[in-house]
């Protein structure tokens, strides 16, 4: 099956503060906030929903292909995403634009504060998926908002699965543009508050999702996820890890797990398990990349923790 991965591709600065951002907020002045927080540590690593997603996928055994626009400072990061077994055919480089950056500070509560650069991002929607032979699914991860309904509505009208994740961009997007990548998906990923936020602009529950969608799935961070589908909810809990480094990146593993479940015909109970296991290995590394292991240990961690692994992966 062809794996089509696309979203942002990023540089991700990553910073870590050693308090807690909420005891600077003072709430009688939210009306005008002026802050600096004074960081221990900076990383710069190579990040990026789509490449994140494309490097578990990598991990599992896939050669995904990753789908995007960056910058003129891409080709060490294209050469590094090939050697990893990410297929960078249908990157496309900006000439005169930097590869979009995320920058990050964390407090010890894993708490985050961002900003993200555009960049090259920002040619994402001159991409289409009627220039790609035969895609088999599709993931349309947070991207410039005009691709993001764009990848949706050609999906739409192809007949392409996808899963639709907005993620940070349910901020930027409006009620009717998220309707609009909701509607014909195979899946709405997103974490709980994200799915509030579609709640709220939308007015789409998760009766309502369902009736356009096949599944939603909503993570919970440390509780585990929900996967709905038809009239049932299943909750699959999350895997403990051996130590908690850095969130950045978690999401999108989660989501690259995820796949490689639906690429190998699993029960989506199933792929959430594949995705709580791939989340922890990024938990525990900083960034979203710089992990790695074997399918025979993600098997014994995948084991260890939700018994044998069924015999179609």
């Amino acid at each position: 099956m062809k794996l089509i991965v696309t979203g942002s591709i990023a540089y991700d600065y990553l910073m870590s503060f050693p308090g807690k951002f909420t005891e600077h907020f003072l709430a009688e002045h939210m009306q005008r906030v002026s802050l600096s927080f004074l960081v221990d540590s900076m990383d710069k690593r190579r990040g990026g929903c789509a490449p994140n997603i494309a490097y578990t996928l990598a991990l599992l055994g896939e050669r995904p292909y990753l789908m995007g626009t960056a910058g003129q400072d891409f080709g060490e990061y294209r050469q590094w995403l090939d050697a990893a077994g990410v297929d960078t055919s249908l990157v496309r480089q900006v000439a005169d634009k930097f590869t979009a950056s995320f920058f990050c500070s964390t407090d010890t509560e894993n708490n985050q504060i961002a900003s993200f650069y555009t960049g090259g991002m920002a040619h994402a929607a001159e991409l289409s998926f009627r220039t790609i032979d035969a895609p088999g699914l599709v993931i349309i991860s947070p991207n410039d908002p005009a691709a993001m309904i764009q990848y949706a509505e050609e999906c739409r009208t192809l007949k392409i699965p996808c899963i639709f994740d907005p993620g940070q961009q349910c901020a930027r997007l409006s009620g009717p543009e998220l309707r609009d990548g909701i509607v014909g998906a195979r899946i709405l990923i997103c974490n709980d508050y994200e799915f509030e936020l579609i709640r709220q602009k939308t007015g789409m529950g998760e009766r309502e999702v369902l009736a356009v969608t096949d599944a939603l799935v909503v993570t919970r961070g440390d509780e585990g996820c929900s996967v709905y589908q038809g009239g049932s909810r299943l909750d699959v809990k999350a895997v403990a890890p051996y130590r908690i480094v850095d969130p950045t990146g978690v999401g999108d593993a989660f989501r690259g797990g995820f796949m490689k479940g639906m690429a190998a015909g699993a029960p989506y109970q199933t792929c959430a398990q594949f995705g709580s296991v791939a989340a922890t290995y990024a938990l525990e590394h900083l960034g979203g990349q710089s992990h790695a292991y074997t399918m025979g240990e993600f098997k014994a961690r995948y084991e260890e923790h939700f018994g044998p692994l069924p015999a179609f992966t």
